[in-house]
């Protein structure tokens, strides 16, 4: 008898685990919707910025600064669901768990955790920073020290920019995936290779397990790669030298 309520619990807690799970990945459509928005709306304030339509531009920025504190509401949802399915645990006997009460409890808990969260002033900087450097590209904007780019020019989202496994730039791989238990990012035809012989993360220091069905392209992975990528292509611009090699040499 204890064994088999033992096992209803542990099928309860499995199917609230895959719901919370289930939840959490339709809301990553959403949140990468968002994402896009946003990065259409600094390509506008760029080229806006470059025929000095300075009101239009500020007008942008105020509607992105709403819309990532819907984008930060999207992610505490997400965040919630990943938690509480995680740690859910079936209750004995007949009481039945308020789910409300146990939501709630654990967006307090994980709101309380930070002020602000650190990936939508991020965001917001890169906007600011592309419409910036219209005119004043390699300078810094005002108010900014250099600690606080290299504190906020992290890329978005990824817990890693090169796969462990073949050693080459999240960018540059053909079919990206990230694990949905630590979120590291790896070339999938090589992780499933890997999990075959061994289920232990490559990534040195992390004790997460890889399980084949959660390795997967989320929405998001394209979409934070596409700005990793457009990061990557901004800042690597050659800046313009002299060749005098060709000089004729006068003694």
């Amino acid at each position: 008898m204890a064994s088999t309520s033992a096992r209803a619990q542990m099928d309860t807690a499995g199917r609230i685990r895959n719901a919370a799970d289930t939840l959490s990945s339709d809301n990553q459509s959403l949140i990468a919707d968002i994402r896009k928005t946003i990065n259409c709306m600094k390509e506008i304030a760029v080229e806006m910025e470059k025929v000095h339509r300075s009101q239009e531009v500020q007008n942008l920025e105020q509607s992105v600064v709403k819309l990532l504190e819907n984008y930060e509401d999207t992610m505490n949802f997400s965040n919630v669901m990943q938690s509480v399915g995680s740690n859910y645990k079936s209750r004995p006997g007949p009481e039945l768990t308020d789910f409300k009460d146990v939501l709630g409890l654990e967006a307090s808990r994980l709101k309380s955790s930070y002020s602000t969260n650190p990936q939508t002033s991020a965001i917001l900087r890169n906007f600011r920073e592309a419409v910036w450097n219209v005119h004043h590209a390699g300078q810094l904007m005002p108010g900014e020290e250099q600690e606080d780019i290299v504190m906020t020019s992290t890329p978005f989202g990824l817990s890693n920019t090169v796969c462990p496994i073949t050693g080459k730039f999240v960018t540059e791989l053909a079919e990206p995936v990230r694990s949905m238990d630590c979120k590291h990012i790896f070339d999938k035809q090589s992780i499933m290779h890997y999990i075959k012989k061994t289920k232990k993360c490559p990534v040195a220091g992390c004790p997460k397990p890889l399980l084949a069905n959660r390795v997967v392209c989320d929405p998001l992975l394209p979409v934070e790669i596409e700005e990793l990528r457009l990061q990557n292509k901004h800042t690597a611009e050659p800046e313009h030298i002299e060749d005098f090699t060709e000089l004729d040499e006068e003694d």
